[in-house]
């Protein structure tokens, strides 16, 4: 009886199995269907429509035309009177209009770009800024994967500039820093480190002259690689930049002790710039023991304890970004 029981519950699982992976495949089916991607992608349309309908699941939310069912997002295919056009064909169309609404020359490279890096830019009517970021967790594709997804929209119905895509103008070339920042970091939004950064790190830290001067000026952190941003925010006492070494100032006359920057040092007084931004000035007199404390920063041991890890990651990526105007450009050349 025993026996009979156990083979019972074990033709029970496998009905549930295969049941489960049924659904699976009928689900994929009716959102347009999964194509393997190719394990190195070219920068061609046929490159794209294998990132398309494979690893980045843009089938997911766009129908292409009569393929897919998928209609969370719009159609980007030639698909009844909301679309008469197909997406290729619309960039230009869009470019034109993003060029007149902004005053900044569009391409339709730079159109699809833009839909791609930054997806609330431009919100088609009736459709809700709710597009992933592809180039970030969980699809995280790289740089050279969304110029072959770009070859591939703009193949429908449009008129396909590879050079465009691979050489843009300023406009994409900013978004394809943004991409490569984010890929260089593991994956990351850089556009939600950018306000993590305003949050919690712009009070001492500058980008582009925009912040304050407690701690070094990050205009051009990126070129010192992901390593060293990683270990300078985890572990900030182990390499203090020069001139933002910690001093520690004890007072005669109320043991009172400053610890902080020595932001000014005359034979008169000592000032001290402490992590949160207020100054004491302690005259030379009433100075008991001055001394430089190796060991600690002023930036906080536990701010990843601030951060959730997604946060961190994001953080990264828009770091990462800062690599000066050359810099950056040359990368997302690359």
């Amino acid at each position: 009886m025993r026996s009979n029981a156990i083979v019972r519950v074990f033709v029970f699982l496998l009905v549930v199995l295969g049941t489960y992976m049924w659904i699976g495949q009928a689900i994929t089916a009716m959102t347009g269907g999964e194509r393997k991607a190719a394990s190195v992608v070219e920068v061609t349309p046929e490159g794209g429509e294998a990132i398309f309908w494979g690893k980045g699941r843009c089938f997911t939310c766009h129908s292409l035309g009569g393929e897919g069912s998928a209609v969370r997002c719009p159609n980007l295919g030639q698909f009844g009177e909301k679309f008469p056009l197909p997406i290729g064909a619309r960039a230009e169309q869009r470019a034109k209009e993003r060029s007149e609404e902004t005053g900044t020359h569009y391409s339709s490279t730079d159109y699809l770009v833009e839909s791609l890096a930054k997806p609330d830019a431009y919100l088609v009517e009736g459709y809700k800024n709710e597009m992933a970021i592809v180039y970030a967790p969980p699809i995280s594709l790289n740089l050279k994967e969304i110029k072959a997804v770009i070859a591939y929209l703009q193949s429908q119905g449009g008129d396909l500039d590879l050079d465009n895509i691979e050489n843009p103008g300023e406009l994409a070339q900013s978004y394809y820093a943004r991409i490569a920042a984010a890929s260089a970091a593991g994956g990351g939004d850089p556009g939600n480190g950018e306000e993590m950064f305003a949050d919690t790190c712009s009070d001492c830290h500058s980008i582009a002259g925009d912040g304050g001067d407690i701690g070094p000026d990050l205009s051009r952190i990126g070129e010192k690689g992901l390593k060293f941003i990683s270990q300078s925010i985890l572990r900030p006492a182990r390499k203090i930049s020069d001139g933002y070494e910690t001093w520690v100032v004890v007072t005669k006359s109320d043991e009172r002790k400053h610890v902080g920057l020595k932001s000014g040092d005359t034979p008169a007084e000592v000032q001290i710039t402490k992590a949160t931004g207020e100054v004491a000035v302690i005259p030379r007199d009433d100075i008991r023991e001055i001394k430089q404390d190796e060991g600690a920063s002023v930036m906080p041991n536990d701010l990843t304890e601030m951060l959730t890890v997604k946060d961190f990651q994001d953080v990264l990526a828009y770091l990462m970004m800062q690599k000066g105007d050359e810099a950056s450009a040359k990368e997302a050349a690359q």
